[in-house]
């Protein structure tokens, strides 16, 4: 029987390469389709029943209620003017987002963190944290205005309340979710409770973590957006546009603030996805192939 030379190896390993590729450009194709197709099919969907709403349900003297979508894009995207003022009050909105979404975070996490560490904490804080969230907005504007103003400041604060509750609860549920046989194992090793908040308790916590502040970004925007309706000072939001255009009847502009609220908060809710998944995408497929 004849010896596999180093030629033959070489040659046999092309040939399978050359078999495989296509196999894999075919299988990047098939999750592309996959990916995109389903989304694009939804979207001309609901394009097509935009439509049907605008020219058939609508009668002409009722069409301001729901402008067709190519008005929307002439009008609202198309028209520099209304665009760039549609962009402005994305921006400050943004900004107000972003500086309610740190300080939660950051009061978040705290809180979080004391609460892993004691029962007592825990037992004192939680209550509040709940009767926070359960507080409808509304109810207590006009005190946040008395207090804080009917500025920026105002809008912050709204962003704050809104967005809190996911952090500190995602959080505490990942602090406490480490596996009890490695608590035991650092007990018995007379680890700190800093080490073993460090290099136990906030790596199994990552996801969870994550999860929280994917949906705290979500309501931040919303946040920013409630605030801009209640609190007119300073640069106009999003909000304050989007109360301006429903107020005037000027449907093409309504609509295309709203999609551009929409998008706002798609791209942060991504943002903090991408983020994760730079962070612990692998480590985190890696530990759940092992279950």
């Amino acid at each position: 029987m004849r010896q596999l030379t180093e030629t033959d190896i070489v040659a046999a390993e092309a040939t399978a390469s050359a078999i495989k590729s296509p196999r894999q450009g075919a299988s990047t194709v098939q999750r592309g389709a996959r990916n995109f197709l389903p989304p694009l099919v939804l979207g001309l969907f609901i394009l097509g029943f935009w439509y049907l709403v605008s020219y058939v349900v609508l009668d002409e003297q009722r069409r301001f209620l729901l402008r067709p979508p190519h008005q929307v894009w002439q009008v609202g995207f198309a028209n520099w003017a209304n665009f760039s003022e549609i962009l402005g009050g994305l921006w400050s909105s943004t900004i107000v987002a972003f500086i309610g979404l740190t300080v939660a975070i950051t009061i978040g996490l705290t809180l979080a963190t004391l609460m892993s560490q004691s029962k007592l904490i825990e037992r004192a804080v939680f209550p509040y944290a709940v009767t926070l969230q359960a507080i409808p907005i509304l109810a207590i504007v006009p005190l946040i205005g008395f207090w804080f103003g009917f500025g920026i400041s105002a809008r912050v604060i709204v962003c704050i309340i809104i967005s809190l509750f996911p952090i500190i609860v995602n959080t505490l549920f990942g602090l406490l979710s480490a596996p009890s046989g490695l608590h035991d194992l650092l007990t018995l090793q007379r680890v700190s409770r800093l080490t073993r908040l460090r290099k136990l308790m906030f790596p199994a916590a990552l996801p969870a973590i994550f999860a929280g502040l994917r949906i705290s970004a979500g309501l931040s925007v919303i946040g920013a957006i409630v605030g801009d309706f209640f609190f007119g000072r300073g640069d106009p939001g999003i909000g304050q546009l989007l109360q301006r255009y429903a107020n005037r009847l000027m449907g093409e502009q309504l609509l295309a603030a709203i999609i551009m609220s929409s998008l706002l908060g798609v791209v942060v809710f991504q943002l903090f996805g991408w983020i994760q998944q730079k962070a612990i995408g692998k480590w985190h497929a890696e530990r759940g192939a092992e279950f």
